[in-house]
């Protein structure tokens, strides 16, 4: 199959197989360097191969932050030696992720997905601008975690900032990227900056697609920040789907100890994980129902998230799922360390049994 498929939509079904180019995540959390307890390089990139991911971009709540060169080396060099995909690296916006002061851009750009201080908003406005006014200036990307904590976990505190941040974003130019958007009004004000011509893109993740919040059970499996919300909001997701409001799915994998999922709803870390089971959730509950078409679902989880950050994968790269047979999602079974899914034990088509990096094989069943 080698040289088979290019980055277009494009897939094929043989027998009772899908053979798709491989997935890119623009949204994972491998805890390296500072918590690889939870998460290292190499179980999370393993992880992503036996998903069908061959591309990753990981998030910048590390110890150290990645917001210098010399912190950043600290991951990269972990990457170059562990990593079985391609794992490249958010920088963090502010120094330390602490929203008062704006990295240095210029020095870190070139060796970076983008800029983002996910699983924190920032919410000082005046940061925000000089950060999208030096991200604009160099030609690169701010991904944003958009949350005002004086909301608590209302839509309001996560359409508010990103109302905030699309005016941002027109004033100064910057391409402006939205992580894991849950609600109906965020998708609106999306579809609006892009009707303006706008440089704002976003993306959505399975479990918003496919739950909501009177799915949740009261354990740590269903904790995860933003939360599940309403129907109304679910319905709205999938309806950007279809209409190119979202461009992209990314899984939000984040990893946690057993421990730190184990304290019932209320004290449980935010969190889940999620490289194993995205494609085979999406695909039952999308494509089998006829929601989206499978070429959509390749470009949400292939196509788009590589064009728009720029980043690696080829025609040596692809995935091949069975499709022909029923299974239990089992987290015992994950590649990753972290185990916590609220899609532990669903039923789902899709199983991957095979992913090709480079043209060499690194995930087979």
């Amino acid at each position: 199959m080698k040289g088979k498929f290019s980055y277009g939509h494009r897939y094929e079904i043989q027998g009772g197989t899908i053979v798709c180019p491989a997935f890119c995540d623009v949204h994972v959390h491998f805890r390296e360097p500072g918590r690889p307890d939870k998460e290292s390089i190499a179980s999370g990139s393993r992880a992503a191969a036996a998903g069908g991911y061959t591309c990753v971009c990981t998030m910048p709540n590390l110890d150290p932050v990645p917001d210098c060169p010399e912190n950043l080396e600290r991951e990269l060099e972990i990457i170059r030696r562990d990593a079985v995909v391609d794992v490249i690296p958010f920088a963090s916006i502010t120094t330390g992720r602490k929203g008062l002061e704006v990295v240095d851009v210029a020095a870190l750009k070139g060796l970076v997905a983008g800029f983002s201080d996910d699983g924190s908003g920032v919410g000082d406005a005046a940061v925000m601008r000089k950060a999208m006014e030096a991200v604009a200036e160099n030609g690169g990307i701010l991904a944003a975690h958009c949350e005002d904590t004086a909301f608590g976990d209302s839509p309001e505190s996560e359409w508010k900032q990103i109302e905030r941040d699309i005016e941002i974003s027109a004033m100064t130019g910057c391409a402006y990227h939205v992580c894991h958007i849950s609600t109906l009004q965020s998708v609106n004000l999306i579809r609006k900056a892009k009707d303006r011509g706008l440089d704002v893109s976003c993306e959505t993740a399975p479990h918003y697609l496919v739950l909501t919040g009177n799915d949740r059970e009261d354990d740590g499996r269903f904790k995860m920040n933003p939360p599940l919300r309403g129907k109304a909001d679910r319905d709205a997701l999938i309806e950007g789907l279809k209409d190119g409001t979202i461009d992209m799915i990314a899984t939000d994998h984040a990893p946690h100890t057993m421990e730190e999922k184990s304290r019932g709803f209320a004290l449980s870390a935010n969190g889940i994980v999620g490289l194993e089971t995205a494609f085979p959730v999406l695909y039952t509950r999308l494509v089998r129902e006829g929601v989206i078409s499978m070429d959509r679902l390749v470009e949400l989880m292939s196509t788009a998230p590589r064009r728009r950050f720029r980043l690696p994968g080829g025609e040596d790269d692809f995935c091949v799922f069975d499709i022909s047979e029923q299974f239990r999602i089992d987290s015992s079974r994950f590649r990753s360390k972290g185990k916590s899914t609220p899609f532990d034990g669903m039923e789902v088509f899709g199983r991957c049994i095979r992913t090709i990096y480079k043209g060499k094989e690194i995930y087979t069943i």
